[in-house]
């Protein structure tokens, strides 16, 4: 920067790479006008060369110049010197704006002005990829916003212009170091909004198409090369340029080249350059960067100016698989059972049709097996069992799940989600409708070898939506139906195991010195369970329990309990007597446990609702249900979480309904939505880092989980998402009073999008829904208008506007009957976002001016204003992982990441038009 021999400023620091701002000392200062501004602005890019005043006339107002433009300039001027110089003297010449010539300069030290900082780090040279990484980010950081954003004038439009083009190539840089240094999953998110914004700039495509292959992502990485070029033909006539072909080609051959190995060398001369890449290289660098990250990654190095690597010669590449290294092989299945017993013939017929499915060189269609019996007869132990024995045959993953879990059966809808996301599939791109997600859901598998464990379905039309679509995978479903048909498949009838099987199980879990010493009273035993391994497994666990105590004596009790109530029966099979001897023998502690956990409808239980159901510190909840385990009356299903078998889940709720009163119940449930509650209010106030406006939600009389970083509240919400989703369903036909704070609970969940945003649409759609009815139902119209508000956002979330409008207007005809502001403002914000997207701009601008009379002041945290300015920042700050969270994430990030998009009539209308301009020509 230009220096002359003036007094140089003291702690003066300028920023020009958002709202133009200048701070002495910290302490930031009064510019004036934004012509005043634009002044500054000008003479700080100049960098201490003067600017003649016409100069400045003709960038502040170009063609458009009042008549006293210079007598302006002048008075400009004169008062940024009282700012920025307050002790000079009126006519003084020594200072740090002055006078030369016919204009003005205003010199200063190199690292005052932020842009200068920016643009010196981003032409700085040297140094290897993590060192230029670094160093980019840093110079990133110094970005608030738009640069010079507010100042007026044809020179700072040429700038603003300049400088972003400045920073998309740095960040392309930047990603590219990323890729050198194998951060490609990393990369992911920021690129994919990146080409959002810029859908016809190839470099962005084709580092977002390398990221996305090297993570795993193949299919979504053909499907950026499908999108770029119908936008290059839509737009602009042409064809992706020879850089994206040759790329797209590669990764549709699992070239090996294009796979991320730090320690490999790097060919000097990429197989995908096409003649000369200057397009996707600066010039004015100097630096031949010819050991750079395999193959594309060469081709995608470009403008911002390379490290100095040291040449490598070039090497052969190990071999590699045909078909691209794929980081989703998820491994889902139950521990397996490590007593498990008998069943020779069984697990030897099932691995030997399993395994055929698993190499698929001479099937025509996925194998399907299934596995039939009665409940407890050890049907899933079976199924994970030999799941386990074939990982060998099923190298891309075996996936399990329990379709019967919780209250109700599971949607194939909802599992088909979660198996495409554990499948590396993201959760934007899973569609809506379930015979879409069947599609994805078998093009996926289409080259994989995975098996699939079925467990507890319901009946075939539960299983078909979930089966492959082409041989090499294979699949296991078990059931109670006897009446399942799948078409092809295998079908194995599991009946209780034979006796010396059942004595074997016996033996194995209370010792088999014991059942040796007392063989009459052990065969007399596994006769009086029906052979059923449920019930033999409790009387073993009973016995292992009480060393001293006879098998004979244990046989005499079970006879006993036989003429106590039967209230549980399969088929002709009795086991309740079996889990009547197994809840008696538990201490009072451990039985209510028993019972009190049995009371919430989840696919598992971790540690702390465990403990929140029984109303107990962590450490003592953890010991009951290890004693429950160990008695055989619960699972551990994994570290911390627990499960009941739904036969004993049944037996434990007759139980408990029996003994415990309905307040005590209720008293349980509320603790856990307590514990939910005030866990998604930390969680949200982790993300956005700020305290959530008190008015915005209930009370919750728990303090909730603690979370240190907001990857920590990601990976909460991915793992309890079904808990959540299932507690809320039950809780919501518990009575009025879990009425309120079951809607705030799922209104925290859909407004953070974390998951529940086109993956999950469906099933959350549902769940407002019913949450709206039981409102209608029991005449609230508070709790009413908060679901259908919930619901029209998740509507505009995925782009259906019209169901959206219509849910909002009825959530204003609620707030109407309540007279409740923050309603008022909420539901008249979405409604004008959702009018804008649809193109009507008149209609949308109306709503917000209703909506804004609600307001109140944003910087008052008790005013409805401050609430949307916080769902805005949970939204966008939560929902940054998940790569175009249908289209609004990016777009709300680009309005303002601080919560312009939902609290500003700016915001809205900028935000509004350009999900109009993304829409569908239907939901316009």
């Amino acid at each position: 920067m230009h220096t002359h021999t003036h007094t140089q400023p003291r702690n003066l620091t300028f920023r020009l790479l958002g709202p133009v701002e200048a701070h002495r000392d910290g302490v930031r200062l009064g510019l004036g006008s934004p012509q005043q501004r634009a002044v500054l602005a000008m003479l700080l890019l100049h960098e201490g060369r003067p600017v003649g005043a016409e100069d400045l006339v003709d960038g502040v107002w170009g063609e458009q110049a009042p008549r006293r433009a210079l007598g302006a300039i002048r008075t400009y001027v004169s008062r940024l010197r009282g700012v920025l110089e307050p002790g000079r003297a009126a006519r003084g010449t020594d200072g740090i704006l002055v006078s030369v010539g016919g204009g003005y300069a205003l010199p200063l030290p190199d690292d005052s002005v932020d842009s200068v900082c920016f643009e010196r780090a981003v032409a700085a040279r040297g140094g290897g990829p993590r060192e230029a990484h670094e160093r980019l980010s840093r110079a990133l950081g110094r970005w608030s916003g738009s640069a010079l954003a507010g100042v007026p004038g044809p020179y700072a439009q040429r700038q603003r212009d300049r400088l972003a083009e400045v920073r998309t190539t740095t960040l392309e840089a930047l990603h590219t170091y990323a890729l050198d240094l194998g951060l490609h999953a990393r990369s992911v998110p920021e690129l994919t909004a990146l080409a959002v914004e810029f859908p016809l700039r190839e470099r962005l495509r084709a580092l977002l198409m390398l990221a996305l292959y090297r993570s795993g992502r193949q299919a979504d990485a053909l499907a950026v090369y499908a999108d770029t070029r119908r936008g290059l033909r839509d737009e602009l006539g042409i064809t992706p340029g020879p850089h994206l072909t040759a790329l797209h080609q590669g990764i549709l051959t699992g070239d090996p080249q294009l796979a991320y190995a730090a320690d490999e060398p790097r060919p000097q001369s990429p197989p995908y350059r096409a003649g000369n890449d200057s397009s996707y290289r600066a010039e004015a660098t100097g630096t031949s960067n010819t050991a750079t990250t395999a193959t594309m990654a060469t081709t995608v190095h470009a403008t911002a100016p390379a490290p100095a690597r040291p040449r490598t010669p070039a090497a052969p590449l190990p071999a590699r698989p045909a078909h691209p290294a794929r980081s989703a092989r998820p491994q889902q299945l139950p521990t397996d059972t490590a007593d498990f017993t008998g069943r020779t013939h069984v697990v030897d017929e099932l691995g030997a049709v399993l395994r055929g499915g698993g190499h698929g060189d001479g099937a025509r269609t996925v194998t399907v097996a299934t596995l039939i019996g009665t409940g407890g007869v050890g049907k899933t132990t079976v199924a994970v069992h030999v799941a386990h024995a074939l990982r060998a045959d099923f190298p891309d993953g075996r996936l399990h799940v329990d379709l019967g879990a919780g209250s109700t059966p599971a949607e194939p809808a909802s599992v088909l989600t979660d198996f495409l996301i554990a499948l590396g599939t993201p959760s934007d791109r899973v569609p809506l409708e379930l015979e879409q997600r069947a599609a994805l859901f078998r093009t996926v598998l289409a080259d994989r070898r995975v098996l699939l464990v079925l467990d507890n379905a319901r009946d075939a039309e539960q299983v078909r939506p979930l089966l492959p679509g082409t041989a090499g995978c294979a699949v296991l479903v078990t059931s109670r139906a006897r009446d399942l048909a799948l078409a092809g498949a295998h079908r194995i009838d599991l009946d209780v195991p034979p006796e010396r099987d059942a004595l074997a199980l016996l033996a194995a879990i209370a010792g088999p010195e014991r059942v040796a010493a007392e063989p009459v009273a052990a065969h007399a035993l596994v006769a009086a369970c029906g052979r059923l391994p449920l019930a033999v497994r409790i009387i073993g666990s009973r016995l292992a329990a009480r060393p001293g105590r006879t098998l004979a004596s244990l046989d005499a009790r079970l006879r006993d309990t036989h003429t106590l109530l039967d209230e549980l029966n399969i088929g002709t099979l009795r086991v309740e007597p079996t889990f009547r001897l197994g809840y008696e023998a538990l201490a009072p502690g451990p039985a209510r446990a028993f019972r009190t956990l049995s009371l919430l409808d989840a696919p598992d239980l971790p540690l702390p609702v465990a403990a929140a159901l029984l109303g107990l510190a962590e450490h003592t909840a953890e010991a009951l249900a290890e004693e429950l385990v160990d008695a055989g009356m619960l699972e551990s299903y994994g570290p911390g979480r627990y499960r009941f078998h739904d036969l004993l889940r049944l037996y434990a709720r007759r139980q408990a309904e029996r003994t415990e009163s309905a307040e005590e119940r209720r008293a349980a449930l509320m603790r856990v939505l307590d514990l939910l509650l005030g866990s998604v209010v930390r969680a949200a106030e982790a993300a956005v880092r700020a305290p959530m406006p008190a008015i915005w939600l209930s009370p919750a009389h728990h303090p909730g989980l603690s979370f240190t970083d907001i990857d920590e509240v990601r990976a909460w919400f991915r793992t309890e998402h079904a808990l959540l989703a299932a507690a809320v369903e039950q809780l919501l036909g518990s009575g009025p009073q879990f009425l309120r704070k079951s809607i705030d609970l799922l209104i925290i969940v859909a407004t953070s999008g974390i998951f529940l945003g086109r993956a999950h649409y469906l099933e959350v759609a549902r769940i407002t829904g019913l949450a709206a009815d039981r409102a209608r139902a029991h005449g609230d119209d508070e709790c009413e208008a908060r679901a259908l508000h919930t619901r029209a956002w998740l509507s505009v979330v995925v782009m259906r506007y019209a169901a959206a409008e219509a849910d909002v207007r009825a959530a204003l005809d609620c707030a109407a009957r309540t007279g409740n502001p923050l309603r008022h403002h909420m539901s008249g914000v979405l409604l004008a976002l959702t009018l804008r997207a649809m193109g009507r701009a008149a209609e949308a601008d109306e709503a917000m001016r209703t909506a804004q009379r609600h307001a109140g002041d944003p910087e008052d945290p008790s005013s409805p204003a401050s609430v949307a300015r916080f769902v805005s920042r949970l939204h966008v700050t939560l929902s940054a992982e998940q790569p175009g969270l249908s289209v609004m994430t990016p777009m709300m990030r680009a309005v303002d990441a601080t919560g312009a998009s939902l609290t500003t009539d700016d915001g809205v209308a900028r935000l509004g038009d350009e999900l109009h301009r993304a829409a569908p020509l239907s939901d316009r």
